[in-house]
């Protein structure tokens, strides 16, 4: 399947299934604005819950907060954000599109690298077994002249970039002939800055109101409660904040379904250590955070690292997870070391010392700053992207079928548990509830009793829940159920006692915790 049809099916299926809508879709919605709806809102809060277990409950030197939205606006020029929060802005002038410049020359970018990885999978068929990827890529003439191209657009793009060299960003653009996504021509204006900030009013009359920010990160709300948390709670160095919350910023283009927001929400971490540890603790939150993915069961060979060339301002170093959506290799998580700026920014700002004093040398300094920043409306996109298939099925008369599974990690799942009575009367829903009653304060259960029982499972397979409990007359004399795997489809028979340790030991989050430390 393309992965444009591929991406269109995992948005209808979103919809269908009640995990996103559009926001103010009675209105024809507001652009890049989602609401999550009741399937959506239990994976969105199991992912807290297993990124909030993962950083504080597992870490004894990592504790939480939850700052306020709205900060002093002396908060964002302190953090460069005023005066550097910038994307490169760019119109057509035909089609009247506007784009982020950077963002066209990268998707340039990305055709070649569709070249080359179409190269290897013919490469691939050709030879078979014996095919040498690292080889064939060192050699093929097709593909070394495309990463050629690759590496000089690369290089020109980091180092505009780098010098905020707005015309030399135009002229790469010219040079790749990039032309407009609808309306084909390369009819371009010149490229400006646009701060990506929300503005707001804070007071209770026109005149009198204070021009203030929505946050376009959380990280800074950390920042001006380091000594806040560092004192009350006695941290001692290395120790983390963790904190979960919503954030803002006006994009540009906002696309991508629910990848780029301009209301999103962030997972964040920001890990103080002693100056000259830094590295030390980057490559360990490097490994530690890669594990967390990883333990959720997806596909490894959709996580790679890049290493960042560009570095932002506040910087010495800086890795980011990419996941493989269907729409490519894009940002996920970013692991930065930020060295002691928005410390020392902050203490020269505000006037107040910032520091951390080291009863064991005596000394006082800035701690330096390692970073674990996730997104969690991206973090649910991978979950989709990945778990989301369609399953050809054979029946015992031969004939083919199609079940549409959504295979989430079993801890993450909205719904944990199915309970289905096999048909409408005769005690069955009655008995069906007395399980659910039982089972309700461990577990997010549903009750279905709507159509044939195959009809039934293939919905909770569409919605992901990982079993399904069929009560049937039987039950009524054995006190026994019929339990179905989603991921298997398998069914076994199993005592109404057992279900509570059966579904536990598929769903515990404790299982994916144990994976990562």
């Amino acid at each position: 399947m393309a992965q444009d049809d591929q991406f269109k099916k995992l948005i209808a299926h979103a919809k269908e299934y009640g995990y996103i809508f559009q926001s103010s879709e009675i209105y024809d919605g507001l652009s890049a604005v989602y609401d999550y709806g009741q399937m959506g809102v239990e994976l969105k809060n199991n992912i807290k819950k297993y990124w909030w277990d993962a950083m504080v409950k597992m870490n004894e030197n990592i504790v939480g907060i939850d700052a306020a939205i709205f900060m002093h606006p002396e908060t964002w020029n302190a953090s460069g954000h005023t005066s550097a929060f910038n994307d490169p802005l760019i119109d057509n002038k035909d089609s009247k599109k506007r784009y982020r410049a950077d963002a066209l020359v990268e998707d340039h970018i990305q055709k070649y690298q569709a070249k080359i990885n179409k190269d290897v999978e013919k490469g691939r068929k050709k030879f078979g077994d014996s095919f040498d990827e690292k080889q064939f890529l060192e050699t093929n003439p097709n593909v070394i002249r495309n990463k050629a191209k690759i590496d000089e657009i690369q290089s020109r793009l980091v180092k505009s970039l780098e010098k905020d060299d707005l015309v030399e960003l135009k002229q790469i653009i010219i040079d790749c002939e990039i032309a407009c996504p609808v309306s084909g021509s390369r009819n371009w204006t010149d490229v400006r800055q646009f701060n990506l900030m929300f503005e707001t009013q804070l007071g209770s009359t026109a005149d009198g109101a204070s021009k203030i920010y929505l946050r376009p990160e959380t990280a800074q709300g950390i920042f001006v409660n380091y000594l806040n948390v560092q004192k009350t709670g006695r941290m001692k160095l290395p120790f983390g904040i963790a904190q979960i919350g919503k954030a803002f910023r006006n994009e540009i283009v906002a696309r991508q379904f629910i990848f780029r927001m301009r209301e999103f929400e962030q997972m964040e971490m920001q890990f103080f250590v002693k100056p000259g540890t830094e590295m030390e603790w980057l490559e360990h939150w490097r490994e530690v955070r890669i594990n967390w993915h990883k333990a959720m069961g997806l596909p490894e060979e959709k996580y790679r690292f890049h290493k960042h060339d560009k570095l932002a301002h506040y910087a010495n170093a800086a890795y980011d997870i990419e996941f493989e959506f269907p729409f490519g290799f894009k940002e996920l998580e970013g692991i930065h070391s930020r060295t002691d700026f928005d410390l020392s920014q902050h203490q020269k700002f505000s006037g107040k010392k910032i520091q951390y004093y080291d009863p064991e040398s005596g000394e006082s300094f800035v701690p330096y700053v390692v970073e674990t920043s996730i997104g969690l409306d991206r973090t649910f996109l991978t979950i989709l992207s990945a778990c989301l298939k369609e399953e050809e099925l054979t029946k015992e008369n031969g004939e083919s079928d199609t079940r549409v599974v959504l295979q989430i990690p079993p801890a993450l799942a909205p719904i944990k548990l199915a309970v289905l009575p096999l048909i409408k009367k005769d005690g069955l829903p009655e008995k069906a509830r007395e399980i659910i009653d039982e089972l309700k304060f461990d577990f997010t259960c549903q009750y279905d009793e709507k159509d044939s029982i195959g009809r039934r499972y293939r919905r909770q397979d569409a919605i992901g829940t990982p079993y399904c409990v069929t009560i049937d007359h039987k039950t009524l004399e054995d006190n026994a159920v019929t339990i179905r795997d989603r991921d298997t489809m398998k069914q076994e028979r199993v005592q109404i006692t057992e279900l509570s340790k059966i579904v536990d030991d598929k769903v515990s989050m404790k299982k994916l915790l144990k994976k990562i430390y």
